[in-house]
């Protein structure tokens, strides 16, 4: 691979060259437009757009684009886009990933390119990691853009459809990628084209590219509604695992599952009462035990969830952070809830589900940008079609990374990083401590506390000023302990924060939040007269912040002396893209800094991924519990195993999608459909075609070896759709297939014709819109529910050496034919049976507005009411002599 490397070295140098060409030509432009008044530098938007309407390229006109926007940012913010930050703009352009380090201003990075293509209209979307950034990136760098004269909008939770639809329809909208994904979701569900908030999906910008689309990629996206299963089985599973004894189960850490063995099994039976606890009529409660059993051993309290308000609430396993509103599948949550005393609640059914990945590959250009992503190209590429760019930084990495120190255990490597700590705090080194988990953060934060050592926690539990602590984790002799959420995308200002520092003097003094807000937003903007609260307000905020910027100034030069940011790592992470983004919080534009990672041989990643060469190396050093072992191989190893797991966790991203495939085609066939009756397309054909087709397929049905079954062919239609009486046909036995089908397609089309006489052509095309659409949600939401089932069990295949995946994309197409057919079917006969004396309206199936958008771990298991009298291999009761499966049960 070095080889290789090589050449993508040279590759991304020559592409370099390229890019500081086009930045030279920036630069030679600024003469042009400095000297611009305001009036005319906001002037060069209309122009711009006038050269797109008249013909020419985006890509022509982005070097005067681009000086346009670091003129206007010059002007409004008082920032001025480094050439690197340019180069960036120019990645992010072509629909690439800019790869650019903690502390370059990624967030003015992306101005650039978000105004060069919204200049086109079609809107440009720019996706954060949360809310409070999606907030504050638009009021921040909104500025910018409403100064050139575009319009801004922000997507957060608990906005109204009509206050969203108007922030879409914005030139430029900031948002989460939850938000974004379910109102995707949510447009596919509503009954008139007036209810849909998103337009086309044009451009989008990923911050954080690496979170979003690859951490939170193993996590389809779904909107569920109540389900209709008892919670009783939770309960019974949970008292009966309380029984169990360590050698009732095995587990198998790496994969974090759990397994009865066959004590266990016997003991099932007992307290269960059934013969087989494995036979397929108690599949269900095994199910349920086997969940039981993972939520006592496998899913830990503090790491994988917190109980919190009477509720369990995952704890994401990349950040730290709190997922609200998600649950885990398969009935894992409610396993949950009764290990830990809390109210059951129901199971919910899915209605509709996307993947990150099939939403964000539906843009017509996706790009991104990350202080990391190098190390998941290969996944980019063979996902989303999108390379990673190396930015050169601005100013060159001061930090200094020292080598992984190895502790034989975790005693051993605690108290070496309480010692490095209190070692570092005399100087008033500023230190931030990285934690894989919850647990971990507060067990440092006790040791801390029993050595005297003042410190702030951030981790999930106190996400709420995650902001405010990471802003000032920089200043002098200040120690942070902070999970892997580490308050991305906000930087980590040596001496720290004066606007932070401001704005909580301002709250001790009274001020309500949204005043402080207002003021910070728009200092210049606040006129004293008709204003004299905010006016008073924007003076106090201006005196505090200028006492506060001289403070932190000179606290920076003291922590400047003291050897800047030191990281200090107590684990490494499975991803080595999560290690390189603690790194990466010291050292920004040039500052000095240090990381190191604390390593023992009992953390989870040593112990399930590590070589068990290296184990046995430390046995027969003998290494005491407090002796460090700093070693090549050691490293190499840690590499190793990281790599193990990165490329495991790729594979079950990938296995995610190639199930999401499969829905995904048939998605676009549904929602296409509904796009045609939202827009109000005359479907007159389709409902032809649809009863042609109906015709044409029972006409085969019913064809048989020794003839044509006649009354089983108009039986089969009078029962579907077709008046009682309607079809008589003479000389049946002289008409071929062709003939017959020709025949009953101008009878039904005749009683169609006379249905649409007496109430109108306007009418009846209104009425076929409303029955289709109905249709279509209601059996979508059952397909929907039957291919969660199909893919619960088709794992089974395997065990038959056949591809789990290959049968669910064979079983699932034919799903969709059968549930396409009963469309047709549903669709014909209401329109043959309607009868039209109010208006006709369309219902809604589901209330889109007052649904759970939930994001569970995987598509969740959910059961299908089938009511299915006759066997599938019984003679079909309509008496055409064949198997039911073959005949009406098709």
């Amino acid at each position: 691979m070095g080889f290789l490397d090589n050449l993508f070295n040279m590759a991304d140098k020559r592409e370099l060259k390229k890019f500081n060409k086009i930045v030279d030509e920036i630069d030679s432009l600024e003469s042009k437009f400095e000297p611009m008044t305001d009036k005319e530098l906001k002037n060069m938007t209309n122009i711009f757009r006038e050269r797109l309407d008249g013909g020419e390229s985006i890509d022509s006109i982005l070097p005067e684009a681009f000086a346009v926007v670091r003129e206007a940012s010059k002007r409004v913010l008082g920032m001025r886009h480094y050439r690197v930050q340019l180069i960036g703009g120019i990645v992010l352009h072509q629909g690439r990933i800019a790869e650019m380090k903690t502390g370059e201003g990624k967030t003015l990075v992306a101005t650039a390119p978000v105004y060069l293509n919204a200049l086109t209209g079609k809107g440009v979307h720019v996706v954060t990691v949360n809310d409070y950034l999606a907030k504050r990136d638009k009021e921040q760098m909104g500025k910018v853009y409403e100064f050139l004269g575009m319009t801004v909008g922000v997507i957060v939770h608990g906005q109204t459809p009509e206050v969203r639809r108007e922030q879409y329809q914005c030139d430029i909208t900031y948002g989460t990628n939850n938000e974004y994904g379910f109102d995707y979701l949510k447009d596919n569900m509503v009954i008139h084209k007036e209810q849909m908030v998103q337009r086309e999906l044009n451009y989008a910008i990923v911050d954080e590219v690496d979170s979003i689309l690859v951490d939170e990629a193993r996590t389809p996206l779904i909107i569920s509604g109540p389900g209709d299963k008892s919670t009783h089985l939770y309960s019974d599973a949970n008292t009966f695992v309380l029984t169990l004894k360590p050698d009732d189960y095995e587990i198998e850490e790496k994969q974090k599952a759990v397994s009865l063995t066959e004590s266990g099994i016997q003991k099932s039976e007992i307290y269960f009462n059934v013969d087989n606890i494995t036979d397929v009529a108690h599949i269900e409660l095994y199910h349920h035990i086997n969940q039981a059993l993972k939520a006592h051993v496998i899913m830990k309290r503090d790491v994988d969830y917190v109980s919190k308000d009477g509720e369990i609430v995952i704890v994401d396993e990349f950040t730290g952070r709190l997922m609200f509103g998600r649950r885990y599948s398969e009935g894992l949550h409610q396993a949950i809830e009764a290990k830990e005393g809390l109210r059951i609640q129901r199971e919910s059914k899915t209605l509709a589900t996307v993947t990150f990945q099939n939403y964000f590959r539906m843009y017509n250009k996706l790009s991104g940008m990350t202080g990391t992503a190098k190390t998941e190209e290969e996944e980019f590429k063979a996902i989303y079609k999108m390379d990673v760019v190396q930015i050169p930084t601005n100013k060159g990495i001061q930090r200094e990374d020292l080598p992984d120190s190895v502790y034989k255990n975790m005693k051993g490597k605690f108290n070496a990083v309480a010692e490095d700590i209190i070692e570092r705090h005399k100087t008033k080194q500023p230190i931030l401590v990285g934690t894989v988990s919850i647990e971990t953060s507060e067990l440092l934060s006790h040791l801390l506390k029993r050595r005297g050592i003042k410190h702030e926690v951030l981790n999930a539990k106190y996400h709420e000023k995650e902001a405010e602590i990471i802003s000032q984790a920089g200043r002098l002799g200040a120690v942070t302990i902070a999970t892997n959420m580490a308050g991305r995308g906000t930087d980590i200002v040596l001496g720290g924060n004066p606007t932070f520092l401001t704005k909580k003097e301002m709250k001790k003094m009274g001020y309500e939040e949204d005043i402080i807000n207002k003021v910070d937003s728009s200092l210049e903007g606040i006129e004293k007269e008709g204003n004299e609260d905010l006016f008073a307000a924007r003076e106090e905020y201006v005196k505090l912040y200028a006492k506060y910027k001289a403070q932190t100034q000179a606290e920076q030069e003291e922590v400047l002396k003291a050897g800047g940011l030191a990281i200090i790592g107590t684990e490494r992470h499975e991803s080595r893209r999560i290690d390189n983004q603690l790194r990466g919080r010291a050292g920004r534009q040039g500052d000095p800094g240090s990381s190191r990672f604390y390593i023992s041989l009992e953390d989870d990643l040593m112990r399930l991924f590590g070589s068990e060469r290296i184990t046995s190396v430390v046995e027969k050093i003998g290494l005491e519990e407090d002796m460090p072992i700093e070693h090549k191989m050691l490293t190499k190893s840690i590499e190793s195993a990281q790599k193990k797991v990165e490329g495991r966790n790729f594979g079950i991203r990938k296995h995610v999608l190639q199930y999401d495939d499969v829905m995904n085609k048939q998605r676009e066939i549904i929602y296409a459909e509904r796009r045609r009756v939202l827009e109000g397309e005359n479907l007159q054909e389709q409902i032809q075609g649809m009863i042609l087709s109906i015709i044409e397929d029972t006409v085969a049905a019913y064809t048989l070896e020794n003839g044509f079954n006649f009354v089983g062919f108009r039986d089969y239609l009078y029962h579907v759709f077709l008046p009682k009486g309607s079809i008589e046909i003479p000389d049946v036995e002289k008409l071929n297939t062709t003939q017959i089908v020709e025949e009953v397609y101008n009878i039904a089309m005749k009683i169609y014709q006379g249905k649409e006489e007496r109430i109108g052509s306007e009418r009846m095309r209104e009425v076929e819109r409303v029955v289709l659409l109905q249709s279509v949600d209601n059996h979508w939401i059952d397909h929907i529910d039957a291919m969660d089932q199909l893919r619960q069990g088709i794992g089974l295949r395997a065990i038959g050496q056949q591809d789990p995946v290959v049968a669910y994309k064979m079983e699932g197409f034919d799903m969709f034919d059968e549930m396409t057919k009963h469309i047709k079917e549903d669709t014909v006969r209401y329109l043959f049976n309607i009868t039209i004396e109010e208006p006709v309206e369309r219902k809604q199936v589901i209330d889109v507005n007052h649904l759970s958008s939930n994001t569970d771990e995987e598509s969740s298991n959910k059961t299908v009411r089938k009511e299915e009298t006759v066997g599938r291999n019984d003679d079909c009761p309509c008496g055409s002599g064949k198997k039911y499966k073959k005949c009406c049960g098709r």
